[in-house]
């Protein structure tokens, strides 16, 4: 019904900036709360940062400060800029949507994940 694909993940120098986006497309009516998570190798997958729907914001506090996540309501998109990236960022970002769907069953959908991977 649904589907989140994410984008821009790679490969890059610590203090370097990636930007990660998700698009989302499907039965779509409207959007609650988007978000990234990300699980580094070994770890336990954790929140990154989340938006509402009407903008409120939060961070884990290993990116506070250097990470920021925005949305697109119009276009189904939720991005998170990364700056000042160090090689504990390294791990596999996740995409978060809270959806309602056209016959308003309130549902939660994943990414697939891309890959960030931050050098020393």
């Amino acid at each position: 019904q649904v589907q989140l694909v994410e984008s821009g993940g790679g490969s890059v120098q610590a203090g370097g900036s990636l930007r990660l986006s998700c698009a989302a497309s499907g039965s779509i009516f409207s959007f609650r709360a988007m978000g990234w998570y990300r699980q580094a190798p070994g770890k336990q997958r954790e929140l990154v940062a989340t938006i509402t729907s009407v903008g409120n914001t939060n961070y884990a506090d290993s990116v506070k400060g250097r990470f920021t996540i925005s949305r697109d309501n119009a276009k189904y998109t939720v991005s998170l800029q990364m700056n000042s990236l160090k090689p504990e960022d390294t791990a596999v970002y996740y995409c978060n949507a809270h959806i309602v769907l056209q016959n308003f069953q309130d549902m939660e959908y994943w990414g697939k994940g891309t890959l960030v991977t931050v050098s020393s």
